[in-house]
């Protein structure tokens, strides 16, 4: 207890009642857009392309819009517009269809199997193939 006398007491957190928030948070504000990962490409439609930003850029100059109004015709923010432009965001799917359906652009490539493609469509065998065999076929 004599180290008690040297240092400043510590107030402990009050205990929340349930219904309560904790830190600023407004209400209906919509969830943050996150960075897209590996299985954000696994629905089949394409992958982005590597210059996205640059075409949408120079589609909304070819219409004379500015990035506002190309925000207002597809409903969604000026800085996420501005962001994805900026190449810092890579723009979600139901964002990217309502950009390629405005501006008149395509946005995905196809993917292509690449063991297809490197053997002439024939299959080799896999790492996962190889320790099933040695299992015993599990």
């Amino acid at each position: 207890m004599k180290c008690a006398k040297l240092g400043n007491e510590i107030q402990k957190p009050k205990e929340r009642t349930e219904g309560q928030r904790t830190g600023p948070q407004r209400a209906g504000t919509a969830p943050r857009r996150h960075p897209r990962d590996v299985f954000d490409f696994m629905e089949g439609e394409g992958e982005i392309v590597d210059d996205y930003a640059t075409r949408i850029r120079d589609a909304r100059m070819q219409q004379g819009w500015e990035q506002k109004e190309l925000a207002l015709r597809i409903k969604e923010r000026e800085i996420l517009v501005k962001k994805i432009e900026k190449g810092d965001l890579i723009p979600e799917d139901d964002v990217r269809k309502k950009i390629e359906a405005v501006l008149g652009i395509k946005l995905t490539d196809e993917v292509v199997d690449a063991v297809r493609e490197s053997t002439g469509g024939r299959m080799t065998t896999t790492l996962g193939d190889v320790i099933k065999i040695k299992r015993g076929g599990r």
